[in-house]
């Protein structure tokens, strides 16, 4: 199978994921879960692909495949039980109050639609790697340097969430900010670690020779940093949280701080 077949018929399942989704939000009341669906929609997508290619199975894919998976099952638990029993998710809760009854079509277009097409098209190295002519060639030592990005990423982003949920866990933190840890060294360790994990994918694919796709792993990187992750949730961190802009002016955004801050 062609990539251009692969990735069409990549796009028709993801179609119909976003689909039930959808109307599984309406049943709920809850555009949010889309968020839960995230990683586990990647995952999704590269396993489907694996099957459609006869012989798709090679050490390249495999590799690829247990690290994704791990990535993307952690990541959808963790919302999952981050929002489990709670509201819909601030965002969705004031487009639906925007929009009012229309809100239940809307939805579709503005929510799920749109992120299905961008989970169809940051896919791409994922799937391209599977038909890419050095795709069953043997593990060399890109293959770890790789792992070890990933890694690296993993890191930052399942740790952060650790320190995180921990920390919010304990009454006595109620209304203090978060600043040791990771989370010392840069202020959203787990988009950071997300980005570079992206990075990670991206070099086992360009290793196979689906080198074109790196405008997948710019894409999520300018998203998590720009759009859907640091500045929308420090939109309200400024004005709800004691301290932070002390925070903000001791630590950085996105990228971590590798030697300590000079005191002045």
């Amino acid at each position: 199978m062609s990539f251009l077949n692969l990735w069409l018929n990549s796009g028709l399942v993801v179609l119909g994921l976003m689909v039930a989704l959808w109307l599984l939000s309406l049943a709920l009341k809850n555009s949010s879960i889309i968020d839960i669906f995230w990683g586990t929609g990647f995952v999704i997508i590269f396993w489907v692909g694996t099957l459609l290619i006869p012989g798709g199975l090679t050490a390249h894919t495999i590799l690829l495949g247990v690290i994704l998976t791990i990535w993307g099952l952690r990541l959808s638990l963790y919302i999952f039980q981050r929002n489990h029993g709670k509201p819909e998710d601030f965002r969705y809760a004031k487009w639906r109050e925007e929009t009012g009854k229309n809100w239940w079509w809307r939805s579709f277009f503005k929510v799920f639609l749109l992120q299905g097409i961008l989970l169809w098209i940051i896919s791409t190295p994922l799937l391209a790697m599977q038909t890419s002519s050095g795709s069953d060639s043997a593990l060399k030592c890109w293959d770890l340097i790789a792992v070890i990005i990933w890694l690296t990423g993993f890191a930052f982003e399942a740790g952060g969430d650790y320190q995180l949920a921990r920390f919010k866990a304990n009454p006595d933190n109620k209304g203090k900010l978060l600043n040791t840890g990771f989370w010392s060294v840069t202020r959203h360790p787990n988009y950071w670690g997300d980005a570079v994990q992206w990075w990670g994918f991206y070099l086992l694919a360009l290793i196979s020779g689906a080198w074109w796709t790196v405008f997948s792993p710019i894409i999520m990187t300018w998203l998590l940093r720009n759009v859907s992750g640091v500045v929308m949730l420090e939109k309200s961190l400024k004005d709800t949280k004691p301290g932070y802009a002390e925070y903000v002016a001791n630590t950085p955004s996105f990228m971590p701080r590798i030697f300590p801050r000079k005191k002045q």
